[in-house]
C-alpha cells in the first residue's frame, strides 16, 4: 500500500510541474541576478588610500576545507609598504579548480581583506586560467586611492587603520553586492547595509576610547 501512494505522489509533483509556466533566461545576453550574498569570486580589498587589507598572516589557506588557497606572506618595509603593519602578502593564489566557495576563508579573516562577489562565470578553457593570482583578484584603485607601495595615509600605526575600519571600510562596503562580470568591477554604495558584528565591533571600539 505504501509502494502504491509513493507513487502516485511521484506522479503528482511531475503532473504539477507539467502546468507551471515556462521560464526561458536570455543568458548571456540578460544573465540571471544572483542573490545579494551569493559566495562568488573572492575580492581583495583595499583601504581607502590604497594599501591593501591583506597582511599575509595565511589564516584563509588553513581554514580552507578544500586547499585552494595559497599565501606567501612578506615583510613591508618602510621604502616599501604594501599593507598597514608589518606583513602583506606577496603571494596570493585562490584555485577555482578546487575551490567550494563555501566562505569559511571569509569567516576568518582578521582584518575583512577577503570578502565574495556575485560574479559566478568562471568557466575557463584551461586548468591553469582558474588559478587566480593576486592581481587579478585585488579590487581596483578609486578615486583618492594610490597604488602600494607607499606610506600609511590613514594614520601613523596599524591600529588607525582597522579600529576605524567599520566607518571607513574602503572597497570593502557592499563588495558582496556589487555587481560583477568577466573582466569588469563595480562598487556600489549600499545605504543601510551593515555586516555582521559591526554594530557590536563599533561599541566595543568607542568603549576603548573612553577607557583610555
Amino acid at each position: 500500500m505504501g509502494t502504491i501512494t509513493g507513487t502516485f505522489k511521484g506522479f503528482g509533483v511531475t503532473f504539477s510541474h507539467m502546468f507551471r509556466k515556462v521560464v526561458t533566461t536570455d543568458y548571456p545576453f540578460k544573465p540571471p541576478v544572483s542573490a545579494p550574498r551569493y559566495h562568488g569570486r573572492h575580492i581583495l580589498n583595499r583601504h581607502p588610500d590604497g594599501l591593501e587589507k591583506c597582511i599575509g598572516c595565511e589564516l584563509c589557506a588553513w581554514a580552507c576545507p578544500a586547499d585552494a588557497i595559497y599565501v606567501e606572506g612578506g615583510d613591508n618595509t618602510d621604502e616599501q609598504r604594501f599593507s598597514p603593519g608589518e606583513r602583506y602578502a606577496s603571494v596570493y593564489q585562490i584555485n577555482y579548480a578546487r575551490c567550494i566557495f563555501c566562505g569559511l576563508c571569509i569567516e576568518a579573516c582578521p582584518t575583512r581583506s577577503l570578502t565574495m562577489s556575485n560574479e559566478y562565470e568562471l568557466a575557463r578553457d584551461n586548468r591553469q586560467d582558474l588559478i587566480f593570482t593576486k592581481e587579478q583578484l585585488l579590487a581596483p584603485l578609486l578615486e583618492g586611492m594610490e597604488q602600494p607601495p607607499h606610506p600609511m595615509r590613514l594614520g601613523d600605526s596599524e591600529k588607525d587603520y582597522y579600529v576605524g575600519a567599520l566607518t571607513n571600510p574602503g572597497t570593502s562596503a557592499g563588495a558582496e553586492q556589487s555587481p560583477m562580470g568577466p573582466g569588469r568591477y563595480q562598487v556600489e554604495e549600499h545605504p543601510g547595509v551593515t555586516f555582521p558584528g559591526a554594530e557590536q565591533a563599533a561599541q566595543r571600539a568607542a568603549g576603548k576610547g573612553a577607557g583610555a
